[in-house]
């Protein structure tokens, strides 16, 4: 996965979509970031970090139960066992090291899941910075503890009430947010979206997720490299990140959306929150609402490097239902001992669903990434489950 073109565009995707006051503000972030990849005392903290405080790195765990049910050989990134609960924490000191590095104080964000919204409030509590995040109103009711998590690090969080009160609603607001404060603040944007450099920048700040699991997958298998390699997408960072590793090899690389939320499958090509992708749109071609069990994947949108990656036809993208992840979540729970995140469970169903069949052969070996645990979904399961 390479960098973008100078315009920051992923073939037809990407670009800088923003009002004119933001565009110094995006160039900045692209200059300091490219200085502060360049400089090893920069990747060094950031290795630092993440090894002693973030608990990197995170182990792959053989699924060898749900393997012998399915028929495949099943392997588990265990981004779920980072600190905070999820792959977010990757990405978030990456850029809150270099919000600091830039002179910024302040740091904001949005969250769906919530999941980011708590890394942000983490790593702003670690380096001494107020944090700000904004959250769809009925996100806030479906995701309680992980509000009370943000409050308890000492976050501000605001609840939107515009649109559906979900994740699209809680990006535009702190957008319109970053513009009115630009000077000490910096927008920690959580996924590969956004106007450029971040779709960019948050693949590198993932791609340890891909060069971490491209060695243990060495380690594990025989033949090195595992058949497929499988991740699940909203805007599309832990996928972005894992694929990373593996696109330059013959693994085949499968994201899996949420049926209500599937960009891949029913977007068209349309601009949102600052870059050009593939989205969800009604007949007059304004941005449809999302739909997913997972607060986390309900984004009309996706990334604009997966939107290029699928039209290359190097990673398909299938879809799931909320039923089928359901299942997953208790299957994966009954027969690993492990409660994974509404998220992470699409990509799950998709195994289950797909073992054995042409579309995932007997005896495949893979290569899945677990990116959040299952603590902050308990009310959302105690709901659906009899």
């Amino acid at each position: 996965m390479r960098e973008p073109s100078g315009i920051g565009r992923f073939g037809e995707y990407g670009g800088r979509f923003v009002p004119e006051s933001l565009i110094p503000a995006c160039r900045a972030i692209e200059e300091a970031f490219r200085d502060a990849w360049a400089d090893p005392g920069f990747r060094g903290e950031l290795d630092r970090l993440l090894s002693v405080y973030a608990g990197r790195p995170t182990p792959m765990t053989p699924a060898t139960n749900l393997s012998a049910e399915l028929g495949v050989h099943l392997l588990l990134k265990r981004e779920d066992l980072a600190h905070t609960g999820s792959h977010k924490i990757n990405n978030v000191l990456g850029q809150a090291l270099l919000a600091r590095r830039m002179g910024k104080t302040r740091l904001i964000a949005e969250t769906g899941a919530g999941q980011h919204g708590v890394a942000t409030a983490t790593a702003a509590a670690l380096l001494g910075m107020e944090c700000t995040v904004y959250m769809g109103a009925k996100d806030i009711e479906r995701q309680e503890l992980n509000v009370f998590r943000m409050k308890m690090l000492g976050a501000e969080v605001v609840a939107v009430h515009s649109g559906s009160r979900t994740l699209k609603d809680a990006c535009n607001e702190a957008m319109r947010q970053w513009v009115s404060r630009v000077e000490d603040t910096h927008y920690c944007l959580g996924s590969v979206m956004g106007p450029h450099p971040y779709p960019w920048m948050v693949r590198e700040f993932q791609r340890v997720i891909g060069e971490e699991s491209r060695g243990q997958a060495a380690s594990a298998l025989g033949a090195g490299v595992p058949d497929y390699v499988v991740a699940c997408i909203g805007g599309g960072s832990n996928a972005a990140g894992t694929f990373a590793g593996f696109v330059g090899t013959a693994a085949r690389l499968v994201g899996v959306e949420a049926a209500g939320g599937a960009a891949m499958a029913h977007g068209e090509q349309g601009i949102v929150h600052g870059f050009r992708s593939k989205v969800l749109q009604d007949e007059h071609g304004q941005i449809a609402e999302a739909h997913s069990i997972s607060a986390g994947l309900d984004y009309p949108g996706i990334g604009p490097e997966h939107a290029h990656l699928g039209d290359m036809g190097r990673v398909r993208y299938v879809t799931v239902d909320d039923g089928e992840v359901l299942d997953a979540v208790h299957r994966l729970a009954r027969s690993e001992g492990i409660l994974c995140a509404l998220e992470s469970a699409h990509a799950v169903a998709w195994v289950m669903r797909a073992a054995g069949t042409d579309e995932l052969p007997a005896g495949s070996t893979v290569v899945l990434t677990l990116s959040g645990r299952g603590d902050k979904d308990m009310a959302t399961l105690m709901e659906h489950t009899r």
